[in-house]
């Protein structure tokens, strides 16, 4: 799997949610090997779109199309300011990756020194889903600098608060301290999704 991220402030928040929905209606079905996307906006104004394809040769045979270059350029319009692109071919899935079922969703974007050891956390799903049945889903992003996005869905984001009051296990804590010691936190209180 390949993900793309793209970040960006946005004001004009109505006319580009009916703009990612046109894509979907319009141009996704000429999209070979597009997956599926998750989307939504920070309390800060930021569009936030964690878009996921089978490949990068995929994704990039998607950006090479004229009607997918005509469509960038009315998003790029609606914006405040330039998007922001990050393309992980490191994908790692926690409980299936994400959720079409979720009623929230946070982001979290950080950096680590030691990519396999934050993949070998996301892989081991047994503890952190006992611990937090709240939990549906997750995709871990990985750059090749360790630079990494995390999109975690949840059941709702009252079970997320209440589940973020419960101590995890000690050598989860300690895990979880080590990847988010640099980490920023994105809330999608209303994330919409897309799949092919």
């Amino acid at each position: 799997m390949f993900i793309q991220v793209v970040q960006g402030p946005c004001s004009r928040q109505d006319e580009v949610h009916q703009l990612l929905d046109e894509w979907r209606r319009d141009l996704a079905p000429g999209a070979d090997g597009w997956l599926g996307g998750t989307y939504g906006f920070t309390d800060d104004g930021q569009l936030i779109g964690v878009v996921r394809f089978d490949s990068r040769e995929a994704a990039t045979a998607n950006s090479e199309r004229p009607e997918q270059g005509e469509w960038a350029q009315r998003l790029t319009a609606l914006m405040d300011g330039p998007l922001e692109f990050h393309d992980c071919d490191d994908v790692t899935l926690m409980l299936d990756g994400g959720s079409d079922d979720a009623g929230f969703v946070q982001i979290i974007r950080g950096k680590v020194d030691d990519p396999e050891r934050l993949k070998a956390m996301m892989a081991d799903t047994r503890a952190l889903h006992e611990a937090r049945p709240d939990v549906i889903g997750a995709t871990l992003a990985l750059e090749p600098d360790g630079t990494f996005t995390e999109t975690v869905a949840f059941t709702s984001e009252a079970e997320a608060r209440r589940g973020e009051q419960i101590p995890p296990p000690a050598d989860v804590q300690r895990e979880l301290a080590y990847a988010m010691q640099s980490a920023t936190f994105y809330d999608l209180h209303q994330p919409w999704f897309e799949s092919a």
